[in-house]
């Protein structure tokens, strides 16, 4: 035995000699088994992904187009307002004439 290596040293050698004696390596097949499920889920992930990400832009066109029609229904409920308000004051002149 070496006195030159310390006690320290010695555990890891003696720890790299245990973990060495208790790999077992996976057969190739089993490894690529996992890869291929691994791809597979990655697969459906993205497809999800991209799924959802049409989804959200239809909702973003979808609320586009709802403010555009509540922009046009507020432009027609003002011309309806102002056509109410020029009605009224025609009435009040005829009323008036009427009277007279």
């Amino acid at each position: 035995e070496n006195p030159q290596l310390s006690s320290l040293d010695k555990t890891d050698l003696a720890f790299s000699e245990d973990s060495q004696s208790l790999y077992k390596p996976e057969p190739l097949e089993k490894v690529l088994n996992v890869v291929r499920k691994l791809m597979v889920l990655v697969l459906i992930l993205t497809t999800d992904f991209f799924q959802l990400s049409e989804r959200a832009a239809m909702d973003a066109s979808y609320v586009q187009e709802l403010d555009g029609i509540l922009k046009e229904a507020r432009t027609i409920e003002n011309h309806l307002k102002q056509k109410r308000e020029t009605l009224k004051q025609r009435f009040t002149v005829i009323a008036n004439t009427l009277q007279s």
